[in-house]
């Protein structure tokens, strides 16, 4: 895949808007994650981007195809939140029936994603019987058959433990390399989208902000410093500008970068005796971005 565009992307339900003008472009192999809270339409974006669902405007395009090409469909892995293979087929059954489905899937590549998901033992189990994180590593393996050149993920790991999540993302992040695959991720588990190449936060349908970790971190908070201190007086004098809270420890600052801080200290090092200095990370700016209230 050379690049994925969607131009002012919209979904509407009756009186409801759950994807309002979205537009991005995503180029091959990227690594991507869609962030957003509960009910901020990142499963209907991807649903309309692997045409399971139709804008009601809007353009999509992969390499100038449109989601009703099948060259477009082609291109597609997809894993679903819910299942789409059957309970009372065997894991084997179940991968043999889907790679029946593609023209020149070699044995030799299922084999590998076999061994690589670690699915050996229960090639011969019904798919209904397994555990959550057996289900997600079948459906990951299923979803790689055809050697998408576009992968989806719509929160693959929600309810794994660590250790199958850590086994999914060595392998696709190996596999990514290995096939100059695009990956599209939506999650909760925001550490998932840390090395992301872009991340892509939305809410109430809207896009709020593109960029890489890196820019996000250093452009839309600082971090947080702890100044222990006994002249707290002398110390808000130097911080007139900045947002801080009086402890009895000493004094917190807000929103402040790494260059201010070693500025602060170099002033002020004959009156403070120690401190904590804790970057800004995904969940400081998801927070900020999307409010701190419960969505129903």
């Amino acid at each position: 895949m050379k690049e994925l565009v969607v131009r002012h992307l919209v979904k509407r339900y009756q009186q409801k808007i759950a994807v309002n003008d979205l537009s991005l472009k995503i180029k091959g192999g990227q690594f991507v994650a869609f962030l957003g809270p509960n009910g901020a339409g990142k499963s209907t974006t991807i649903n309309m981007l692997t045409g399971m669902l139709q804008p009601t405007s809007g353009e999509i395009t992969i390499d100038e195809l449109p989601p009703t090409s099948q060259k477009y469909r082609q291109k597609l892995g997809v894993v679903f939140q819910n299942s789409v293979l059957d309970d009372d087929l065997s894991v084997q059954a179940n991968l043999k029936i889907r790679a029946g489905m593609y023209h020149h899937v070699a044995s030799g590549w299922l084999d590998e994603l076999i061994t690589a998901f670690q699915l050996q033992e229960i090639l011969k189990q019904k798919y209904g019987s397994l555990s959550g994180g057996q289900r997600r590593r079948v459906d990951i393996a299923r979803a790689l058959i055809n050697k998408p050149e576009v992968l989806f993920l719509d929160e693959p790991s929600t309810g794994l433990d660590i250790q199958t999540r850590q086994l999914i993302w060595h392998v696709l992040d190996a596999l990514r390399v290995q096939n100059a695959m695009t990956v599209l991720l939506t999650t909760h588990y925001l550490e998932e989208a840390q090395t992301a190449d872009m991340v892509y936060v939305i809410d109430h349908g809207e896009l709020l902000v593109a960029d890489t970790v890196t820019n996000l971190e250093k452009g839309i908070l600082g971090g947080r410093l702890t100044l222990f201190t006994k002249e707290t007086a002398t110390l808000k004098q130097s911080l007139s500008n900045k947002t801080i809270e009086v402890t009895n420890d000493g004094v917190v600052v807000q929103n402040i970068e790494s260059h201010e801080v070693i500025a602060l200290l170099n002033a002020n090092q004959a009156i403070i005796d120690d401190f904590e200095y804790q970057r800004v990370n995904l969940n400081d700016i998801f927070i900020q971005l999307t409010g701190e209230g419960v969505r129903k």
